[in-house]
């Protein structure tokens, strides 16, 4: 695999970030506060280097060895240890289904899915860089999952008021009960237009540079660094435990829809950690696939699924992907699962080992399961992105039972939800901002 472009220069210790599409270097501190970059582009690490010697034992020293490289001689350097004890304060297991099938559970954490990792950890860094005489913006747009697990980061953080877009009946009723379910310095609103519509009415306001000063914007989406970083914690968790316990490294399929999380793996891929394939699995929004398997990206019109998070025709790190990546075809593979396939496979699932997934993770497994029918044998975990019980009109009549609701999105659900309506307007957004 050949990597191109990316390299930031050492500013004497220092390491510096710079957008996908030129323009200054940064600090990473900057780059996190900032979101996106002035220029429109989403601001990239420089080329990783392999962890020198063993890696540690546990989740969280692992975490911090994986990202103390990137923080170096960075301000926020001193306080690392300190945000991942406060954004990781619950375990990324892996389940194993076979000898050689695993799921990655990432949704132990407060809003019950993977999100809640970089969520946490872009807190915790903002909370410490962003000035506290005045109250800055974030603006997230979220397709399900991403807006819960922000809005449960910032919520009663005094600096902050939280500004979230979702895609109006495009999401599940437990997930906007989410969004709507917290108050205070977090404002819910519901778009009348799909998640690719939310998407780029925040990216114009962040390009913005009049609106980015005068409300002190940033954003929390995954084009922020301060949430695609830490994401590559788990995997090189898993990885290493893999690795450990079984003596091959694993492969992972990943439930993939604005390019993050899978995003993430590949950078810690390149880290170095024992990472063999990375399979991007899709619904039919099948940008991603045609990318993968042509090295052709086209965006397309997103088609609503009922793996409802991953409804994006335009992901935005592709942009990442491409500038680091000459070889698309070569650096991940790719497959789409639709409806039908989805259902079948929370069915078998469910049946075979008697796991409960959400459709996102049922992208993900379909995807396996197609690859074990072709006879590949390999080590593979399978990323479950989130709890079954945020989708349970869809999955409880598939299983024929009820789906156990974990305390933290209980105590969610049990709270009042509110949130307004918004047309999918530039304009309409800005005004909310006043």
């Amino acid at each position: 695999m050949r990597q191109c472009r990316g390299r930031a220069r050492r500013d004497g210790d220092r390491m510096n970030v710079q957008s996908t599409r030129g323009g200054i270097e940064v600090t990473l501190s900057e780059a996190i506060a900032q979101g996106l970059a002035p220029d429109g582009g989403l601001f990239m690490p420089p080329l990783l280097k392999p962890h020198p010697g063993a890696w540690s034992d546990t989740f969280h020293q692992r975490t911090i060895e994986l990202l103390k490289p990137l923080f170096k001689s960075d301000p926020l350097l001193p306080h690392l240890t300190a945000m991942i004890d406060e954004a990781f304060t619950f375990d990324a297991p892996t389940t194993w289904l076979s000898s050689n099938t695993g799921l990655l559970e990432l949704f132990h954490g407060p809003t019950s899915a993977f999100k809640d990792f970089g969520a946490r950890f872009l807190a915790a860094a903002l909370a410490r860089i962003v000035p506290t005489d005045a109250i800055t913006t974030v603006l997230v747009a979220t397709s399900g999952d991403t807006g819960a697990a922000v809005a449960s980061a910032f919520h009663n953080r005094p600096q902050f008021r939280l500004v979230i877009l979702y895609p109006d009946q495009l999401v599940s009723a437990r997930q906007a009960h989410q969004l709507g379910a917290f108050g205070g310095n977090v404002r819910a609103f519901r778009v009348a237009g799909t998640f690719d519509d939310c998407q780029n009415m925040v990216k114009s306001v962040l390009t913005d540079q009049v609106l980015v000063a005068r409300h002190r914007l940033t954003s929390a989406n995954s084009i922020s660094l301060g949430r695609l970083l830490p994401q590559m914690a788990y995997y090189a968790h898993a990885a290493l435990n893999c690795v450990a316990d079984l003596g091959q490294p694993p492969s992972f399929v990943i439930p993939t829809g604005n390019l993050g999380n899978a995003f993430a793996c590949l950078l810690a891929r390149e880290r170095g950690l024992p990472i063999d394939r990375v399979m991007l699995a899709t619904n039919n929004n099948r940008a991603l696939v045609t990318l993968a398997q042509t090295g052709v990206y086209e965006p397309t019109a997103t088609v609503p699924t009922l793996a409802n998070a991953m409804d994006v025709g335009a992901p935005s790190n592709v942009e990442r992907l491409l500038h680091r990546f000459q070889d698309v075809q070569r650096t991940v593979l790719a497959d789409s699962v639709d409806d039908a396939a989805i259902q079948s496979c929370i069915q078998r699932t469910f049946t075979e080992h008697g796991e409960i997934i959400c459709p996102h993770t049922a992208c993900a497994m379909e995807v396996l399961h197609r690859l074990r029918a072709q006879g590949d044998q390999g080590r593979w975990i399978v990323a479950a992105t989130a709890h079954a019980a945020k989708f349970d009109s869809i999955v409880e009549p598939l299983i024929g039972q009820h789906i156990p609701v974990p305390p933290q999105l209980a105590a969610l659900l049990a709270q009042p939800s509110h949130s307004e309506p918004l047309p999918a307007q530039l304009g309409a957004l800005v005004d909310c901002l006043q």
